[in-house]
């Protein structure tokens, strides 16, 4: 061997001081707080999360406002309930894929999350035609199964006019959904908030368009979201294939298009096992809000208010709880990434940050949420907003309580489900959920049996909040765990 030359010193010192300057320059740069890493990410998701929510809440104060009777706003209740029930059914298409893009972002493997992603777009287009496929050929045994049958005639054809549009965009649905996962794991969650302003805009200008001028009710309000959401999916692809900019996070020069081949067992053997455990712990979240959807209805027809006004209340209950139950997300968004993006770096540290300034900023947020609530409820404002039937206003009335009081649990249950999933843990949510959807179930049948003058409605949102009390329960338990990946007790 030839002993090192003076050249070969000198080169090595010019190397190893260029390393050093990379390193100071690095160390140089002040790490952001956790605090602001989590309302860096937190504030656009929560943005991005309301892209359907608020759609839907629009049309819901369009119909209900324009409309003389709860007909229209019962059949759009119903299906709109039945498409929450199918398109968040896949909402595992966001959750699974954050947390393994992220991972795998973070230890270096940028083949393997952009490859992650492809499958899921290719998995989410695939899943939403066949969606739009069984909606369309199923959709009057369907609804009826939501109560139609229970609420008349005129609220069903408003209802099956509604679903016969707006299943046509479950493919658009089902292809945000994974878009904004794979965003996630770049944290990115601010180039959602264009897309968001835009389809919103493009949703307002038709509701005023199609509802208020053309007077064209439920349909007009399909028509409305439909195209939005399609307009939302292309903007969402655009970016993600590198076509169009991307507004943060760590995308750029990746382009990531839907897998068109069909991948290895072992290739896709993670995504398969996050999304089927997540879809499992979605279905049993889904039917046990469509199964409130339906009882409201069945339920309502014992009601002095009638069924139609018991739908309709429970619709804008329902459309009000998922407003706050998405800005709740945005926090339980934030924690996914950053805890699979820590984990994926092996620093504890950052772990245990992140989830006890979640719950801390959790917990502040639903508090905050109850008072809106309750200011909105106390001065008659979200009645105003919603609706001017007597009937239907009566029957909300029983409800807003509850909704107020649960805020601040939803927050916190919301907090503990982005932390587990950031880590990992679908199989164990999947069991929780089953566990929580039980308790819901037995919740709501000793309060009939026991109260039977009491308002069904009021028994249905009862056993909403006790499915999400045992969600927190048993999330709790996995935090705390000693085995588990978060041990929350733990010192760092």
């Amino acid at each position: 061997m030839t002993e090192p030359t003076e050249i070969d010193a000198l080169l090595a010192k010019d190397v190893r001081g260029e390393q050093a300057d990379e390193s100071d320059h690095r160390q140089s740069q002040p790490k952001p707080s956790t605090g602001a890493q989590i309302l860096d990410l937190a504030i656009p998701a929560g943005a991005a999360l309301l892209i359907d929510p608020l759609m839907t809440l629009a049309d819901t104060a369009f119909v209900g406002h324009f409309s003389d009777t709860a007909d229209q706003l019962a059949g759009m209740g119903s299906a709109a309930a039945l498409l929450t029930f199918s398109f968040y059914l896949f909402n595992f298409l966001c959750t699974a894929t954050t947390p393994l893009v992220a991972a795998k972002r973070a230890s270096g493997q940028q083949d393997e999350a952009i490859a992650l992603g492809g499958q899921a777009l290719s998995l989410a287009l695939s899943l939403g035609g066949l969606l739009t496929v069984g909606l369309w050929t199923f959709r009057q045994p369907l609804l009826t199964l939501m109560g139609t049958g229970s609420t008349g005639p005129a609220a069903n054809a408003y209802a099956m006019a509604f679903l016969s549009v707006r299943a046509l965009a479950a493919p658009a649905v089902l292809s945000i959904e994974a878009s904004v996962g794979v965003l996630r794991g770049y944290l990115d969650t601010k180039t959602p908030i264009a897309i968001l302003i835009v389809a919103n805009i493009v949703n307002l200008f038709l509701d005023v368009a199609l509802i208020a001028f053309a007077g064209m009710g439920p349909m007009g309000a399909a028509i409305a979201t439909t195209t939005a959401e399609w307009i939302s999916a292309g903007l969402f692809l655009g970016v993600l294939a590198g076509r169009l900019p991307a507004a943060a996070g760590q995308l750029s020069g990746v382009s990531i298009l839907p897998a068109r081949s069909i991948p290895s067992w072992i290739d896709i053997q993670p995504l398969i096992v996050a999304s089927s455990s997540a879809f499992f712990r979605s279905l049993v979240l889904q039917l046990s809000i469509s199964a409130a959807a339906a009882m409201a209805a069945r339920g309502g027809a014992d009601m002095d208010t009638g069924a139609a006004a018991s739908v309709a209340a429970h619709q804008i209950g329902i459309q009000l709880w998922l407003l706050c139950s998405f800005f709740c997300d945005s926090l339980a968004a934030a924690s996914q990434g950053l805890v699979a993006d820590a984990l994926g770096r092996a620093d504890r540290g950052d772990v245990l940050d992140v989830t006890k300034t979640v719950f801390a900023y959790s917990l502040g947020l639903g508090i905050f949420l109850a008072t809106l609530l309750q200011v909105g409820e106390s001065t008659s404002w979200l009645f105003d907003l919603f609706t001017q039937d007597p009937s239907t206003r009566e029957a909300l009335s029983e409800i807003l309580p509850l909704i107020v009081l649960a805020q601040p649990l939803n927050a916190l249950v919301f907090a503990a489900d982005g932390i587990l999933q950031g880590a990992n843990e679908f199989p164990f949510q999947a069991k929780a959920m089953a566990l929580s959807g039980l308790s819901a179930v037995s919740t709501f049948v000793v309060l009939d049996m026991a109260a039977p003058n009491v308002d069904t409605l009021v028994h249905i949102w009862t056993a909403l909040i006790a499915l999400q009390a045992m969600r927190g329960m048993t999330s709790l338990y996995k935090l705390v765990d000693r085995s588990g990946p978060i041990n929350l007790l733990a010192d760092k």
